[in-house]
């Protein structure tokens, strides 16, 4: 059931966008650096001065193995030693980067490529539409409301009130089923710690309760607009929203217009306190549907309540941890159903919730070569988003699963939307690709037309680049597919400045989006690569599980095989071919930067899972154990060992030219990750290589980062790896196209 919600109002989510999982001195924005594009500088052959950090003599023993830890003492990143040294660090990525020519016109550029309007999918709910808007270079978009599809915007939200530099991020938000409420989700300095208020729509006024203690959470309303549904945690201490494990969730009920003190428990299993939970309503208000998961694996389970007969207790229907399972839509006693049980790719059923054996389901879309991406009900049709190749596709289907043919889509991308009730008399969603901006169409369920409700303006011409897509065999020869996209007329010379970015993990799927950070580096000359690596989601659970646990490794064998191939090809050189990627993905990057060192010119791992013996430890990072497995299982132990950036960071070896890039508010991947593989890298760097360190300040893992900060990060990224992978007097080709 895809209810009216607005997640993160991420309008334009870049490839950079992360998933999962600064201080005195800000990095660079008011530094006076050189304006002029020219030849890049030479690299300098002398080795860094670092700041001084202490090695403790810290060594842990796993299954008779014993491990150093030297930097254990950068885990406390909270105290004063610590603290001091990330001014440090940060002091010199600021002073390194303003060595580099061409930071100003990157910024510059980056500001005039990203200074056009765009707009979020809409929300409709009691014939109201929400929606968000961002002119160009707001900090956050603003939620304007409309009173229906041909009625005027006026503005409902501005998140840029909220703080003087843009930090406090509309993370949610959620009409009631009539429009007459909405829940307003508000995140601090990229925190995934929410805070929720609830605003009266006919008055525009806020009500006087607020919810706290919510991370991870959806809002499930009731039919009548009375209440809803959520989950919440233990409020954490005060000092303490970096560093508490996130345990033992409660399924609670709010009734609007009451103090959250007086929020009913509806459901929690403190024998289970690693359950998380996710709540729907259906539409007819005859069942509220709770989804148990445990932490991130692709497995869930579904309990049922009947809301129809008062008092009746939450009941298992699909109770055992072994697919995926989500229901889309009922029709009385009958659920439908996307599952992945006994299809990876997906399938869609009808069961009774009666008779909810397997035995007794009814198969209404079978498993097919296409991944089962998404299902929605609307009117008398499911609409289905399948991945063909890691693109979308979007088909329609009756009740009873017969095709009624396939929605035109503009090219190569990625579909979002479609929400809404499904008497609704349109809905909206939209479209994206690598050169293609996002698009919102508008789709009527009654002739199921569609037709554009906003496409943007822009700065610049995408026509002139170009999107393509290969294959190519990985060490075991597994298919790879791979998106390329750089400007026409691209000369295969091996000397193109290359950034080659991947996730690997965690059932996400790499589809095409739109970036104006990625544009300004192809715009310039430079070559964007996306690898769909093993570990994510593009061909189904089969494709998650061989890049898992035991069998991580294929995940960055699948990445240096893109990397070979990039160079087999002669798009570009070991010498020109920079590595990047976010999360899992900046694991994905430490990996392989320590795996294979000569195959990179540069590296840039951002929010990285980079300690794996001990990552399970902080916050929720526990929940990835279904990918990663953990160090407290001695064939895990051995796996993690070979692979873990931190501890594969070997005296010696000449490490590719590396920025590590973290928040200082992540209570996600909590940046202890970062600081401690930065300082392993600075220690045990042999030449001349540069290690930095860039801990953004009041930021977290990504989502609801600011335009202003986006930029800045943007600038010192393409800033270090221009001037670490472009060939001398390649420079001058950015400013010969503008």
């Amino acid at each position: 059931m895809k209810r009216p919600t607005l997640w993160m109002l991420a309008l334009s989510m870049p490839v950079l966008a992360f998933t999962m999982p600064g201080l005195a001195s800000p990095v660079p924005g008011s530094l006076m650096l050189p304006r002029r594009f020219g030849a890049t500088t030479p690299r300098r052959p002398t080795r860094l001065a670092y700041p001084e950090t202490r090695r403790e003599d810290v060594t842990d023993t796993y299954f008779g193995q014993a491990v150093p830890d030297p930097y254990r003492w950068l885990e406390d990143f909270e105290g004063a030693e610590a603290r001091d040294w990330i001014e440090a660090q940060n002091r010199l990525t600021v002073s390194v980067l303003a060595s580099y020519s061409g930071r100003e016109a990157w910024k510059q550029r980056l500001t005039q490529m990203w200074n056009f309007p765009r707009t979020g999918v809409p929300v409709v709910a009691g014939g109201r539409l929400w929606v968000g808007h961002n002119d160009g270079l707001q900090n956050q978009a603003v939620i304007y409301q409309a009173e229906g599809a041909t009625a005027s915007w006026k503005p409902f939200l501005d998140p840029n009130t909220l703080s003087s530099d843009g930090t406090v991020a509309l993370s949610m938000l959620a009409p009631s089923p009539a429009g007459e409420h909405v829940v307003i989700g508000t995140s601090m300095a990229g925190s995934d710690w929410q805070r929720w208020t609830i605003r009266d729509v006919r008055t525009g006024r806020d009500l006087p309760e607020t919810l706290q203690g919510i991370k991870f959470s959806g809002v499930a309303w009731t039919p009548d607009g009375q209440g809803f549904y959520y989950s919440r945690y233990e409020e954490p201490a005060p000092g303490q929203a970096l560093s508490a494990i996130n345990e033992m969730p409660r399924l609670c009920f709010h009734r609007v217009g009451t103090p959250q003190a007086e929020d009913r428990v509806v459901y929690e299993r403190p024998d289970h306190p690693k359950w998380g939970y996710g709540a729907e309503v259906t539409e007819d208000g005859r069942y509220l549907v709770l989804s148990i998961s445990e932490g991130t694996a692709s497995r869930n389970r579904v309990y049922i309540q009947d809301l129809t007969r008062p008092g009746s207790p939450i009941r298992p229907l699909l109770d055992a941890f072994d697919a995926r399972y989500s229901v889309v839509g009922s029709d009385g006693s009958t659920l439908y159903v996307w599952t992945t049980q006994a299809a990876p790719r997906g399938r869609l059923v009808a069961l009774d919730v009666d008779r909810p054996e397997p035995a007794h389901w009814r198969e209404i879309l079978s498993e097919g070569t296409d991944r089962l991406d998404g299902v929605t009900l609307l009117g008398d049709r499911f609409i289905v988003e399948a991945l063909r190749d890691a693109r979308h596709v979007v088909r329609f289907h009756d009740l009873a699963g017969k095709a009624l043919g396939e929605l035109s889509l503009p090219g190569i991308g990625s579909v979002s939307g479609f929400a809404g009730r499904r008497d609704a008399p349109e809905v909206y969603f939209s479209f994206t690709g690598f050169t293609t901006p996002t698009t919102i169409y508008r789709l009527d369920c009654r002739t199921w037309s569609t037709s554009v409700y906003r496409e943007p303006r822009l700065a610049f011409d995408p026509s002139r680049f170009e999107t393509s897509q290969v294959f190519f065999p990985s060490k075991d020869g597994t298919r790879i597919p791979m998106f390329l996209v750089h400007r026409k007329g691209l000369v295969l010379d091996g000397q193109n400045p290359t950034y080659l970015y991947g996730y690997g993990g965690f059932n996400v799927s790499l589809t095409p989006s739109f970036s104006v950070s990625n544009l300004s580096w192809v715009e310039r000359g430079g070559v964007l690569a996306i690898a769909n690596l093993r570990g994510g989601g593009e061909y189904g659970e089969e494709w998650h599980q061989a890049g898992t646990k035991l069998h991580k490794q294929n995940v960055f064998d699948d990445f240096i095989a893109a990397a070979e191939w990039l160079v087999r090809e002669h798009y570009t050189a070991p010498a020109h071919l920079g590595i990047g990627g976010g999360s899992n993905g900046g694991l994905l990057v430490g990996a392989c930067m320590t795996q294979r060192p000569d195959l990179f010119g540069a590296a840039v791992p951002a929010v990285g899972v980079l300690d794996m013996l001990r990552y399970h430890r902080f916050t929720i990072g526990w929940a990835w154990a279904s990918d990663y497995g953990t160090s407290d299982h001695e064939d895990e132990f051995r796996a993690l060992l070979a692979y873990s950036p931190y501890h594969r960071v070997s005296p010696g070896n000449a490490y590719p030219p590396t920025l590590v890039l973290t928040g200082d508010h992540d209570d996600r991947v909590v940046p202890l990750h970062s600081f401690k593989f930065a300082a392993a890298l600075q220690h045990a760097q042999a030449g001349s290589a540069p290690v930095l360190l860039r801990v953004e300040t009041r930021a977290g893992h990504g989502a609801g980062k600011p335009t202003s900060k986006l930029i800045e990060e943007a600038a010192d990224r393409w800033t270090f790896l221009w001037h670490h992978l472009a060939p001398r007097g390649r420079g001058r080709e950015w400013r010969q196209m503008r």
